[in-house]
């Protein structure tokens, strides 16, 4: 049996989430002068509402009512047919007395869903981050201690397991984050300030917004939402109109630390090409060119050739731009490398461009390269590796 990976220790410039008292992740966001903060929710001695419940909501006692209005209706089957997927996830964490003494204490709670029907759970990685255990409450209220599977703090992204039986993992279905319009109706189901089950709507505000993640890299072709999201609600599913997944809420931009209508989740996508590594190997691996670069020459090569891009230090002989005869720089040879203009269409100014575009393949995608060598604008399909 494998043994379990280790929760996330705290790395001194990533702001994390301790018994109350909640960090924010200062950001700028161009405008105005907010805050995004990592959604989730400390628990505190002074709001006992934010200490984890086994109880989700009241139990009916009544047959419902038959003469809602069909979007009515609509919504409480979305949320009937899509909450069992949805779980609490409470941390604790270990801190020292003034003793020296090592004592468990209560960090914050956040929330997660089924992945599959071996026992994945899918939330965000600043949920867990500085967690020594989690414990993870089903639909049905059976609790679980969870082990870490792996995290990519980089997307926000993080696995647990629990070993629950297969009738009670109930998935949700996958959606396609592409085909998501702003204007578009929009379900958060999450624990905000620890109140379980709780279910806010609202509709997409925007596309393609860019986030950072917890080592600053920047989260791309994020989800603008104007549902309610609060601390808690981190790591929960954003579902459309179908019950599909689309995203998973993160982040709130705001300047008092509630929501204000502007929310933000990772895409489904990005989620669909991370879990699964994450499941298999406990990290992410970005897919790669098989080159190396030389950030001091961008900006010299750019000055003196009047061309923008990334230019080409070395190439790994056993990759795929090797076989596609991508061409390094070599000074005993006085030849300068290619210029890496655009991957697929789209320009890469930049190392920080590159790495952005690639982190949207997989490795052995093929991607068409187009390049400056020696003056000429040339194309290339090169497999990623």
């Amino acid at each position: 049996m494998t043994t379990p990976a280790s929760f996330p220790s705290h790395s001194p410039n990533l702001p994390t989430l301790r018994s109350g008292l909640l960090y924010l992740l200062a950001f700028s966001v161009s405008a105005c002068s907010v805050e995004l903060i990592p959604t989730t929710a400390a628990i505190t001695e002074e709001n006992p509402a934010s200490r984890p419940s086994l109880v989700s909501q009241a139990r009916q006692v009544s047959e419902p009512y038959e003469d809602l209005r069909p979007d009515e209706q609509a919504i409480v089957e979305l949320f009937e047919n899509t909450s069992p997927s949805v779980v609490y996830i409470s941390t604790v964490t270990r801190r020292r007395d003034l003793f020296g003494r090592s004592a468990t204490v209560p960090q914050g709670t956040g929330t997660g869903f089924v992945w599959d029907d071996n026992g994945h759970i899918v939330t965000n990685f600043h949920v867990l981050e500085d967690a020594a255990s989690a414990r993870v409450v089903m639909h049905d209220q059976t609790s679980y201690l969870a082990d870490y599977v792996g995290g990519s703090p980089r997307h926000d992204l993080a696995v647990l397991r629990v070993d629950a039986p297969a009738q009670s993992l109930s998935q949700v279905e996958l959606g396609d984050s592409d085909r998501v319009r702003v204007g578009q109706s929009v379900y958060a189901i999450g624990n905000p300030f620890g109140l379980s089950a709780t279910l806010t709507t609202g509709i997409v505000s925007a596309l393609n917004r860019q986030i950072e993640g917890l080592t600053s890299d920047i989260i791309e072709d994020v989800i603008q939402i104007d549902a309610a999201i609060n601390p808690g609600n981190s790591g929960g599913p954003l579902l459309d109109s179908q019950g599909r997944l689309i995203g998973i809420n993160s982040q709130i931009a705001s300047p008092s630390g509630a929501s204000v209508g502007v929310g933000f989740s990772v895409p489904v996508n990005t989620v669909k090409r991370v879990v699964p590594q994450l499941i298999a190997n406990g990290e992410y691996t970005p897919a790669r060119l098989g080159i190396t670069t030389d950030r001091r020459l961008n900006r010299v090569v750019a000055d003196r050739l009047g061309v923008t891009g990334v230019l080409i230090d070395q190439v790994d002989p056993q990759s795929g731009a090797a076989r596609s005869g991508l061409r390094g720089t070599e000074p005993n040879a006085n030849q300068l490398g290619d210029i890496i203009l655009r991957i697929d269409g789209e320009p890469v100014p930049t190392d920080r461009d590159l790495r952005l575009v690639l982190d949207r393949y997989k490795p052995e995608d093929v991607v068409e390269v187009t390049i400056s060598r020696d003056g000429a604008t040339i194309e290339v399909t090169v497999p990623l590796m």
